[in-house]
């Protein structure tokens, strides 16, 4: 199965993603057929805050022909911020999308979890993953907390590069969840996960982009 990447939303995602399934491909002992086309980050951040899902469709859709020129038999949007659209895009996309959210609903289930924390951008996180991970309740920061894990999640998005006060941001937001009765924090934005690969945060988290590299590898 030959994979296309939608990659660069934003440059640490990419590498997650990219570094992921070449270790999954060689674990399983199969040869990675994969192509990567560029979308640019600032362009996502500003479609997603202003709601623009067909402006941001068009792009993917754009990049998603390019792919199938190029021998893709399915498509991957290597962003937790870049889902907002997903559905839409699913309707128009001419390969299959492997679907984020899908994923991580399903992975949560069969953990039997029912109420989550998730960290990500303000709409990932206002909306509880786009409301696609219902029965599971799932909290946001509250109060300022959640324009602050915004504002330090687009931050790193952008430069790839976290910072002391960055994850501090993240691990104060995710216990504060887990006082309210979260099980787990879903880090759901994938560019995250390096803030959590440093330094003991003290709760359990769900890897979301994780999953998904798992979901992708199955179609390998």
């Amino acid at each position: 199965m030959h994979i296309g990447l939608i990659g660069g939303i934003g440059p640490a995602a990419t590498d997650f993603y990219y570094r992921g399934l070449i270790k999954r491909a060689a674990a399983m002992g199969r040869d990675l057929e994969l192509t990567m086309v560029h979308a640019d980050a600032p362009t996502l951040l500003a479609h997603l805050a202003g709601e623009n899902i067909a402006a941001q469709v068009a792009i993917y859709e754009r990049l998603t022909h390019r792919l199938q020129a190029a021998g893709a038999e399915c498509v991957v949007v290597t962003s937790i911020g870049g889902h907002f659209c997903i559905d839409a895009f699913a309707e128009v996309s001419p390969l299959p999308v492997v679907d984020l959210t899908h994923a991580v609903s399903a992975a949560l289930g069969k953990d039997g979890l029912t109420c989550v924390g998730v960290l990500g951008t303000n709409v990932v996180m206002a909306s509880g993953m786009y409301g696609k991970l219902s029965p599971v309740d799932v909290l946001a920061p509250e109060g300022e907390a959640l324009d602050k894990v915004h504002e330090a999640y687009v931050t790193l998005a952008q430069s790839g590069v976290l910072t002391k006060a960055q994850q501090s941001t993240f691990f104060s937001a995710g216990r504060a969840m887990m006082d309210r009765g979260a099980q787990a924090i879903l880090l759901g934005g994938t560019d995250i996960n390096g803030a959590f690969e440093k330094g003991d945060c003290g709760f359990p988290v769900v890897d979301c982009a994780s999953i998904h590299i798992d979901e992708i590898a199955r179609w390998i």
